[in-house]
C-alpha cells in the first residue's frame, strides 16, 4: 500500500470537507502519559470514498492497519532528504507515532488515530504542526501535482505543555503578525469549510480538577477528564483560543 502517498492524499482532502479532530492527553500520576490525535472523515468518505479507495489500490476492500511513521519514513529517505532541514526536523518529532488507519467504504467509515507515549507532558511537542511537512515529501517528488492549499495544517503558532501536579498548563504563542495574516488570507474558501469541522481536547488527569481557564469546558463525572469543542477556524485563525490553564484539587 502507498501509505505515505494516501496520508497526504487524505490531508488535502480534508480541506474539501468537514472532519472532526480530537486531541487526547492522558497524564499518569507520576507525569508519563499517551498523546493521540484522532481524525473522523466519515463525511469524507461519503463524498469520496471511491477516490480515497483508489488512492490504495483496495477500492473492494476494507482496511484495518497499523503501522508506524518511522518504518514508513525508511522507505522514503531520498525525498525526506530534499526537505529543508526544518522540515526534516517536524518530521523527526513523528517517528514515535503508531497510526491506527480504519476504512471501510461502504460503511462510509475512515478513521485514522496518530498516537504515542510520553515521559513528560514538558516535552509534548505541537504534533499537528508536524503534519503538515507529509505532504511536502510527495510535492518534493515532482512539480506535478501541487497541492492548491500548501500546509493545510500549519496556524504559525507554538504549543508548550507544563505539569507540576498542581496545574496543567498548554500555551499558545503567535509568530509574526505578518505570518498570521499570511494564513488568514491563504484559506479564501476553505474557511467556511473549516468552519464546519470541529476540533476537540479531551484530557485526562491523576487528580480532580477544580477549575479550568475555558468556561465552556465539559467535566467527567469523576472531574478527572476536561472535553472542550473548538470550531476548527479557531485552531486555523484564532489558536490562542485554545491555550489553557487547570488547577487540580489538593
Amino acid at each position: 500500500m502507498r501509505l505515505l502517498k494516501f496520508i497526504s492524499f487524505f490531508f488535502l482532502l480534508v480541506t474539501l470537507t468537514s472532519c472532526t479532530f480530537t486531541e487526547n492527553i492522558d497524564v499518569a500520576a507520576d507525569g508519563t502519559g499517551k498523546f493521540s490525535l484522532e481524525m473522523d472523515g466519515s463525511a469524507l468518505m461519503a463524498m469520496a470514498g471511491e477516490q480515497l479507495g483508489n488512492e490504495m489500490n483496495e477500492s473492494k476492500q476494507n482496511i484495518d492497519s497499523t503501522f508506524s511513521f518511522k518504518e514508513m519514513f525508511k522507505n522514503k529517505k531520498d525525498s525526506i532528504a530534499k526537505l529543508s532541514l526544518e522540515e526534516q526536523k517536524e518530521l523527526k518529532k513523528l517517528e514515535n507515532f503508531m497510526v491506527h488507519m480504519k476504512m471501510n467504504t461502504e460503511q462510509n467509515q475512515f478513521l485514522l488515530n496518530l498516537k504515542t507515549d510520553f515521559k513528560n507532558v514538558n516535552e509534548l511537542q505541537d504534533m499537528v504542526k508536524s503534519l503538515s511537512a507529509i505532504q511536502n515529501i510527495e510535492k518534493n517528488k515532482s512539480s506535478e501535482g501541487k497541492l492548491p492549499f500548501d500546509g493545510s495544517f500549519s496556524n504559525n503558532s507554538i504549543v508548550s505543555f507544563n505539569y507540576d501536579g498542581k496545574k496543567f498548563n498548554k500555551k499558545v504563542v503567535l509568530n509574526s503578525k505578518e505570518t498570521i495574516k499570511a494564513v488568514a488570507d491563504s484559506l479564501g474558501m476553505y474557511r467556511m469549510i473549516f468552519a464546519s469541522s470541529s476540533y476537540v481536547i479531551k484530557y485526562r488527569f491523576p487528580k480532580k480538577v477544580k477549575k479550568v481557564s475555558n468556561a465552556n469546558a465539559l467535566f467527567s463525572e469523576d472531574r478527572k477528564t476536561i472535553t472542550i469543542q473548538y470550531p476548527f477556524i479557531d485552531y486555523m485563525e484564532n489558536p490562542t483560543k485554545l491555550g489553557l490553564e487547570v488547577e487540580f484539587e489538593k
